[in-house]
């Protein structure tokens, strides 16, 4: 697993995939290689001073190395950004969400889509109908 630490790694992850939890919200994006998974981590001045914050990513980033080997897929940049709750959040809950978003963020693009095939659009109205 190696780190994100260019400002441009960064920008590219923020466009792709996105889900947020309590306690973070992971953005995840499939780059053109199937290198090493690649992971950045930030926190917003929203969480608290440079104390919390650097408390918040050593959080985030125990929980990246914990979670992501495992439930992270090659190829793809990471990037989890740190909330309030990152703070105040038990550990295991905090690896539960890890696991969530990623099974979230990996979840669209895998899945072969709805089995019933259906679009997913409500149906129109009768009443409406001329």
């Amino acid at each position: 697993m190696e780190r994100l630490r260019k400002r441009s790694d960064f920008l590219e992850a923020a466009k792709g995939r996105r889900w947020a939890t309590a306690s973070l919200v992971l953005q995840a994006r499939r780059r053109r290689d199937d290198g090493a998974i690649r992971v950045g981590f930030t926190t917003t001045r929203k969480v608290g001073g440079a104390v919390d914050r650097n408390r918040a990513r050593r959080r985030l980033r125990e929980a990246a190395r914990r979670v992501i080997p495992e439930r992270g897929k090659p190829g793809y940049d990471y990037v989890v950004i740190g909330r309030r709750d990152t703070l105040t959040s038990s550990f295991a809950d905090m690896l539960d969400d890890l696991a969530t978003a990623l099974d979230k963020v990996h979840r669209h693009r895998d899945s072969p889509g709805r089995q019933d095939g259906s679009t997913g659009d409500a149906p129109s109205s009768p009443a409406l109908a001329t």
